[in-house]
């Protein structure tokens, strides 16, 4: 039996796409390869995430490994170079999918990604400038990482107004499940310690920083495969209604042709979209680059202690964000999708907020040791926070409680938001092809994540946590201000313009 859009829309759950047929407006058949379709978007979504998060936490004593002239600045360098990669990407492969099969950009892009990782491995190889080979693959990895551009984009084009959503939501429910997963295998692969095992005859060092990124490169591998499968044969687009229609890329007699809405799309909701989701991304990456350095300093945990603990941290956090994602899908459909977007920004605030250090006790200082005493501690990792950063001496330390339930409150606002972003900026485009746009939006978003990492590392590092996180507390501000002045025009194009009643 079928059931109809709006009984459909009701009663699916968060990761099930596949227990309800379509409606009358398509065959059973289109509807199963439509959504098979749909789930290999999912699990490029996964991956992406995957291979950004298990090395977010060993980056760091990574680079002290295997150059000691890389410092904290630097540190921020690397974690942009990603992001660097991916805005320069997005728009690239957006153009690239609204004008051939959505298949090709994302097999070269996920073959990218795969080679980066590889080069990231064998980083330490080299005999000099090993920081700038850390650099130059993390961009690498981040141009690979702008299919999801093309991800987004290709669901966005292949479910209706009512499906959107939903859609929505399980792509960000695939990300935050490669969130936890990426941290989770990185503190399984710690086990392997820093010397680990050498495989001679590829001269390559397995240990606790090598081996999460040649696994990342094996599940690009198994990704490419899955979509060469799934997108080879046929791809899907639908109207708001969810009528199938011709994809550039395939041509049947049961599908109609693509009208292009001579109504205009809202340029203000538009921009005021990129700037929101820019705050969002910029908030987070500031978040995921400052954990353990942060942790290091006000903790006095060792690299590998690091490593684990905020593994261990990020992926509770991650499945908190599964559970956040039920919770949206919910609430968005009782009070709809702008009220949760503005919860979300005051939950990121009040995580920030209490992130600010208070009280008088302080962080334990690493002195530095000259003479006769720097050779004999040389084999021992000191910890502690750097007396180069002169902060450390009279800023009051962040408790690990702080730390924790900062993270906990940050990981609820995260997942609503960035769910909103992507639905609403979906919504407000209407039924015109979005690799464009989504190009734009991910651009947007990976801009933030460049900047982010580099203003937190060097505020951080000469003006220590209290400016830091007074800043973004106030960013976030300025966003919840923003979404609120334009609440009234973050609406659906069809919606905008009388085509469907809200």
């Amino acid at each position: 039996p079928k059931m109809s859009r709006n009984e459909y829309d009701d009663t699916t759950p968060l990761l099930r796409d596949d227990d309800v047929c379509g409606g009358s407006l398509e065959t059973e058949e289109d509807y199963r390869s439509r959504w098979r379709s749909i789930r290999v978007m999912y699990f490029t979504m996964f991956l992406s995430s995957v291979g950004f998060t298990i090395v977010i936490t060993s980056v760091w004593p990574y680079l002290q490994k295997v150059d000691h002239s890389a410092d904290a600045s630097f540190l921020g360098w690397v974690v942009a170079a990603y992001s660097l990669g991916q805005m320069v990407a997005s728009p690239i492969f957006g153009w690239w999918s609204n004008s051939r099969p959505s298949k090709e950009p994302l097999v070269c892009s996920i073959f990218l990604n795969l080679s980066a990782n590889i080069y990231y491995a064998y980083a330490y190889l080299p005999m000099t400038h090993n920081k700038f080979h850390v650099l130059v693959s993390r961009a690498f990895v981040g141009f690979g990482a702008g299919n999801v551009a093309v991800a987004r984009s290709y669901v966005a084009g292949a479910t209706s107004l009512k499906e959107r959503t939903n859609a929505m939501a399980n792509m960000s429910a695939a990300q935050a499940l490669g969130f936890i997963l990426g941290p989770a295998l990185q503190a399984g692969l710690s086990f392997i310690g820093e010397r680990g095992v050498t495989v001679d005859f590829i001269r390559l060092q397995l240990n606790m920083y090598t081996s999460p990124a040649l696994l990342a490169a094996l599940f690009g591998l198994i990704n490419i495969l899955k979509t060469a499968a799934a997108l080879f044969s046929r791809e899907h687009h639908v109207d708001d209604h969810g009528r199938q229609v011709q994809a550039i890329n395939y041509s049947s007699d049961d599908t109609a042709d693509i009208e292009e809405p001579e109504e205009s799309i809202d340029l203000v909701a538009v921009l005021t979209s990129n700037i929101l989701f820019f705050v969002v991304m910029f908030i987070f990456a500031i978040f995921e680059t400052i954990t353990t350095p942060l942790s290091m300093d006000m903790f006095a945990w060792t690299r590998k202690q690091a490593v684990l603990y905020n593994g261990i941290i990020l992926c509770g956090i991650g499945f908190q964000s599964i559970l956040v994602f039920f919770v949206v899908k919910v609430t968005a459909r009782r009070f709809g999708d702008r009220p949760v977007f503005l919860a979300g920004l005051a939950f990121i605030f009040w995580g920030y907020f209490i992130l600010l250090p208070w009280g008088n006790h302080y962080p334990k200082i690493q002195w530095c040791i000259f003479g006769f005493a720097h050779f004999f501690f040389f084999s021992v990792e000191q910890t502690g926070c750097p007396y180069e950063q002169t902060w450390c001496q009279y800023t009051p330390a962040i408790y690990l409680a702080q730390y924790i339930a900062s993270g906990i409150i940050i990981g609820v606002g995260y997942p609503a938001c960035n769910v909103m972003s992507y639905t609403l900026y979906s919504k407000i485009l209407g039924p015109k092809p979005q690799g464009v746009y989504m190009g734009w939006l991910t651009a947007s978003g990976s801009g933030a994540r460049t900047l982010g990492p580099i203003f937190v590392s060097n505020v951080y590092t000469h003006l220590g946590p209290r400016w830091a996180f007074g800043f973004i507390s106030g960013l976030v501000l300025g966003g919840f201000i923003l979404l609120s002045s334009v609440y009234r025009r973050l609406i659906a194009f069809s919606v905008r313009h009388g085509r469907i009643v809200e």
